[in-house]
């Protein structure tokens, strides 16, 4: 089996294919990357089951000769506006399965047209299989299972660990990413239907187990995916957290960008100066422990939770993740697109069609899959995931979950 890794050398995609050679997931993977000498620089340290390959993505006719001779394309390459509508119609032209991890809403929306293309040619797609959208969609899944019906949906997540790992003169996709969905308006689906809206609104909800806690909207794909798979909802929106001061801050960057004072590079650029680059050591457990000391204002660094009723009665349930793959946003990102394409590769995954991660993955099965990859290392989803509950009396002690300590 050979595997297309558009991007493979990024700082996203160089997880995804160290996780796919390291797990003998695939006989070869094919490193393309535009700059062929950091493709083949990159390639010669992953070993002989690496090649490296010189494509420039809009070059038609040389995409379409990579991706008619490869079993699966990950493509971690941005922006997905630009990008990724025409990698896939090219995937479903060749008849090549494709996952990426595209964190555009609008994108993604235009993706997932694609499906009755894509079934019939027999491929399976699975747009936006990082950590957010990803695993976020994944733990709200696990948590819908566990109701008889569900209303409200929230998938959440620190927005001050989505730094870039390293700052350069140009400010990173995902910087950039991040000022479009801060900006302008956004979707969410609010009263059973789709509502286009300002983002940094506040939130209040009640997680199992913490009580109160206030969060704030964001453009994002779980918003406007998840209620495409379950139609009892009236609510979902992508909700961050993060202290008042830097709410404060994004409010007065998104007021001069709104304004048109300043562009949203500039915007960009500014945040990366204020943020700085992310820091390796900030690990889901030490965030948890960031969290636990501002316990008043703090929800958990990636969640889902969902309210509904359970036995007829309302209820809620909230998953949290306790640990994550390492690397920063490059392996909390990379890695579960390499496991989404290994469940693909083993057909361990069969449904053909275009999916969201929450349309097409068992939570356990994925989890399971992550929690070896994880540091510290857990032994699986129970492991791995803390699920609270409205119906179980649970006062959580966050800082018993963290092995490391705020000094």
């Amino acid at each position: 089996m050979k595997v297309l890794a558009l991007g493979g050398c990024g700082g996203i995609g160089k997880y995804a294919v160290k996780t796919l050679v390291e797990q003998k997931i695939c006989d070869r993977v094919i490193v393309a990357d535009k700059d062929g000498k950091k493709a083949a620089d990159f390639a010669a340290q992953m070993g002989d089951r690496v090649e490296p390959l010189t494509l420039d993505i809009s070059n038609k006719s040389a995409l379409d000769q990579a991706v008619a001779a490869s079993d699966l394309v990950t493509n971690t390459i941005g922006p997905f506006f630009r990008f990724g509508t025409e990698i896939l119609k090219t995937c479903i032209e060749k008849r090549c399965h494709y996952v990426d991890i595209c964190d555009d809403w609008e994108s993604t929306l235009n993706l997932l047209e694609l499906n009755d293309r894509a079934r019939a040619a027999g491929i399976t797609a699975i747009v936006g299989l990082g950590v957010t959208p990803g695993i976020s969609n994944v733990l709200a899944k696990k948590a819908l299972l566990e109701l008889d019906s569900a209303e409200q949906v929230f998938t959440g997540w620190w927005i001050d660990a989505a730094k870039p790992d390293i700052i350069v003169s140009q400010p990173s996709a995902a910087t950039l990413h991040g000022i479009y969905q801060l900006t302008g308006s956004i979707r969410t689906f609010e009263n059973g239907k789709y509502r286009d809206t300002r983002p940094v609104s506040p939130v209040v909800l009640d997680y199992p187990g913490m009580g109160m806690r206030r969060a704030y909207t964001i453009g994002h794909p779980e918003a406007v995916t998840i209620p495409r798979y379950y139609p009892t909802l009236k609510t979902s929106m992508n909700v961050f957290t993060t202290s008042k001061t830097t709410v404060m801050e994004i409010k007065a960057l998104a007021w001069f960008i709104n304004h048109k004072i300043i562009s949203v590079d500039a915007g960009a650029r500014f945040a990366e100066k204020i943020q700085g680059p992310s820091d390796p050591n900030e690990t889901p457990d030490w965030m948890i422990a960031q969290m636990a000391n501002q316990r008043k204002y703090w929800l958990p660094p990636l969640f889902a939770l969902v309210t509904g009723l359970k036995n007829g009665k309302p209820a809620s349930v909230a998953c949290a993740i306790l640990s994550a793959p390492p690397g920063g946003m490059g392996g909390i990102t990379g890695i579960p697109l390499a496991i989404g394409a290994s469940m693909i590769l083993k057909k361990e995954i069969t449904k053909v069609g275009v999916f969201a991660p929450e349309g097409i993955l068992e939570p356990d099965p994925f989890l399971n899959a992550i929690a070896p990859l994880c540091s510290p290392v857990k032994s699986g989803s129970n492991d791995l995931v803390l699920t609270t509950r409205s119906w179980e009396k649970s006062d959580i002690d966050w800082m018993s979950y963290s092995s490391r300590r705020i000094k």
